[in-house]
Formats: structure tokens, sequence, C-alpha cells
């Protein structure tokens, strides 16, 4: 309980904590070492809420998605071992293949696109919160602005005269009416504004603008106010949100300064309480850490959040390998004990509809989360975390949950589990979700009985409420 209320006092107090070491490198970015607390009660009441959502979906998609390539990081002049062109294209030169790719907005025809239909499965999922894309590193806008015509909506598209062609406002509308969080994916990065990439320097190397904002101070005050303009169309027109997720970290000061406080500001100003994450610019507004694509092995204390693809890429690829429902239960039931939040990135295909495998995970994840969502929703993490094989969260009025993991896919309910002697210290009851009573011994070492044992999934996990004298 004391960790608990200790985060509560930084929450409510302000203050700054550094990360535990030994983490390194999470995913393809480096994760932020420290938390800076905001002290606006407004967003520590709106961290609050969405401590208590655990669980999120980060749509990914755009014009790229008929190559069902790596976002748009195809464009760079550096190769990776990720971000290969099609085959097709793979002898261009660097600027040959931008024109290609940047007439991948004439073809794009989502016509598959179903907001309620994503927006149902999503809450029969148990999913509580959702990011709308719109737009990644290469500047291609998922919604109808009026600052490019680099957009959806724009002259050649051919889904512009479609009446959900500004996606945005269709899946924030949708998300809102299925009783989901809204929030708004947007990257500051932008490969085709020509105040981020001047044309006379050809493609960028990298993420980050492809000259210095410093010898060019016009431009770069250009960028910023299409930046900032963007931003204030987005808060403005459409709806609700409750967090600006900003992808693009190599826009930070102090060389590629958009003024971040401002800007947080004046977003803010139209949407009160408006979570702000600046991922990876530790900072301020960054209001929660985001380590990608990796779980932290340990309990943190500041609010993060783990954003991890279902399958094997953040937006659609051709016969991807998804994660299977196991294996999301249980990651979901590391980050929660450990902290944290989970979201999980999917994205649509070239004609606007997932793949039929994230269907059927989603609904696998969401029949666990109705029997055992009551140890995941509105918890926070208890000493000791975990151990082997078993995750623990706990509730405001003390009721502590004991996550048993399987083994793997295949396995169900162990025979018998130790719980430490320190929860079951003020133990009234023990039930197994689902199931029904249980009892422990004086060392904790619980049986479960062999009718729960043939009753039981395999290969996902198993809560146990411990309800104290004082819950």
């Amino acid at each position: 309980m004391t960790l608990l209320l200790g985060l509560a006092g930084l929450l409510m107090t302000g203050g700054t904590t550094n990360e535990p070491q030994g983490d390194g490198i999470y995913g393809a970015f480096q994760a932020s070492k420290e938390w800076i607390a905001p002290t606006d009660p407004k967003i520590l009441s709106s961290l609050r809420k969405w401590q208590d959502e655990k669980v999120g979906i980060l749509i990914h998609w755009g014009a790229y998605s008929q190559w069902g390539i790596v976002e748009s990081w195809s464009l760079v002049a550096t190769r990776y071992p990720w971000n290969n062109r099609p085959k097709q294209y793979a002898s261009l030169s660097d600027e040959a293949y931008r024109k290609v790719y940047e007439r991948l907005p004439k073809t794009f025809n989502p016509v598959h696109f179903d907001a309620d239909k994503w927006a149902t499965a999503f809450k029969d999922g148990g999913i509580k919160y959702v990011f709308s894309m719109t737009k990644h590193h290469d500047g291609f806008c998922m919604w109808d602005t009026k600052y490019t015509d680099y957009k959806i909506t724009g002259p050649d598209s051919p889904f512009r005269v479609d009446p959900r062609a500004d996606t945005v406002k269709v899946m924030s509308e949708a998300f809102r009416r299925h009783g989901l969080s809204s929030g708004i994916y947007f990257s500051k990065a932008d490969w085709h504004s020509p105040y981020y990439w001047r044309p006379e320097n050809g493609v960028g190397s990298g993420q980050g603008p492809n000259y210095e904002p410093a010898d060019h101070p016009e431009e770069w005050k250009k960028f910023k106010d299409f930046t900032w303009d963007q931003i204030a169309e987005l808060m403005k027109g459409y709806g609700k949100q409750d967090i600006l997720w900003l992808d693009g970290g190599s826009v930070r000061p102090p060389n590629a300064d958009i003024d971040m406080n401002g800007m947080a500001a004046m977003a803010r100003k139209i949407q009160p309480g408006l979570i702000v994450v600046d991922r990876t610019v530790s900072g301020p507004n960054e209001n929660y850490i985001t380590p990608e694509g990796e779980i932290p092995n340990h309990y943190l204390p500041y609010p993060w959040e783990t954003c991890m693809t279902m399958g094997t890429s953040w937006p659609w690829r051709p016969n991807d390998n998804f994660k299977s429902v196991g294996t999301l239960v249980k990651n979901l039931c590391h980050i929660v004990a450990r902290g944290g939040n989970y979201l999980i990135g999917i994205g649509p295909d070239t004609n606007g509809e997932f793949d039929p495998v994230v269907y059927e995970r989603l609904k696998g994840l969401g029949a666990w989360l109705r029997k055992n969502g009551e140890a995941i929703y509105s918890t926070r993490p208890v000493h000791p975390y975990e151990q082997s094989d078993c995750v623990f969260t706990r509730k405001k009025n003390g009721t502590v949950y004991a996550i048993l993991l399987a083994k793997n896919d295949s396995a169900g309910l162990p025979e018998t589990v130790k719980l430490p002697i320190e929860l079951l210290a003020k133990a009234k009851s023990l039930r197994l979700l689902g199931f029904g009573e249980l009892r422990a011994s004086e060392d904790g070492t619980i049986a479960i009985p062999a009718s729960y044992q043939k009753k039981s999934e395999a290969g996902l996990a198993w809560a146990i409420r411990i309800t104290s004298e004082r819950s």
C-alpha cells in the first residue's frame, strides 16, 4: 500500500521520478529516463481515468496500406532491415521512389472502412480507448485538413466523395458513441512539407528535418505554424479527445523546436484536461512514458504504456503472424501488475478492413476480460507485484487479485499455487473468478479443485479475488 500511496502523492504534488536502470532500449526508441508529474488537477484526473482503463488500440493506416509496408519509413534514404521498399521499386533512386510513393493517394480507396464495426469489435474485446491515425511521418492526412491537399479528401483521392472520407471524424464519433475514449495519433515529423524536407535538399536520411532549422529560421517558423494550425484544427473540429499522442521524437529542442509548451497549452485551452504524450521527449509534455515493442521487466512508479503490435508490424501486412490470445492476456497481466497500460497496434488493409484474425483475437481477449476484468480495470500494482507464473493487482477498496498465468498456450489451471502470506494475512475469503471459493493453508498454499481444472480454458490466466476484512 505504501508504494501506491507514494505514487498518488507524486501525482498530486508534482515532481520528478527517475526510471530504474537496466531496461535499455525499448523497440525502436530510447525510453525517456524521467517523468515529470503534471500539476494541473484536470490533467491529473485524466491520467487517473486513463490508468483505470488499462487497454487501448492504436490504429495505423494511410495510403501506404496499399503496399503492406512498414508505415512511411520506406521513404527515408537510410535502409534498415525492416523498411524495405516494394520489390518493383527497389531499384529506383530515392527521389524517383518518393514520386511513386506520393502518387499512392490516387489509388487509396478504403471502401470497406466501417468505424462502427471496428468500435463494436473493440468494445467487445474489452478495449477502453482508441487512437485514430491522423498522419504518419509521410505527412498524408487522414482527415479533411485545410492546410494541405496531401490528404484522403484531396483532389486526387477517389475516396474524397465518400461520406466516410474524413476518417478521423468518423472514427472519433463512432468510438465515443460506443463508450470508448477517443485519442489522436499525430506525427510532428512531416516529410511531405517543404518546410520540413526542403525540396532542394532531397530525401532525408532519417526522421528529422533535412536541414538545420537554425540556418533557415523563416522556413522553420512556417513549419511550426503549420503544425500548430493542424493541431488546433483537430482539437476544435473533432469532438472530445482524451489524449494527444505525438510521434516524431526528432522534433524537439534545441534544434527542431516547435514550442511544445505553447502548443500543449493551446490544445488544452480547447480541450481542458487533455493528456499530451510528446513521446520520447522527456519533460512536462510527456504525461506518460511509452516503451515501444517491449514490456519493462519490473514495476515502474509512474504512468506508462507499452505500445506493441498485435502482429509483426504497426500497419497491415499480408499474411501477418499475430500474437495468440494467451500472449495478449499474459502481456496485459504483466503490464498492469508492473503499473502500465497496454496499447495494441493494428492496421486495416488497402480496402479499410482488418485481418479476420484481428477480430478473432479481440473476441478472445474480450471473453477473458468479461470473466476476469475486475482484476485488471481500475487496479494498481501491489507488492510483491509478481512471482513465478503469478502477478498481483489491487483495487482502491483493498481487494487484492492474484492472477495465475498459464505456463504456455496449452496449459490449464495448476493443481496448487502458493501465494505470499502478506497478501493473505487479513483475507476474509478467496474466490477464483468464474469458478468458486478457495481455501488457503497456513503457509499460503491453495489447492485448486479438480472440478475447476476440468472447466478451465487452456493457455490464458485465472484471477483469484482476495477479499480482506477491510474490503
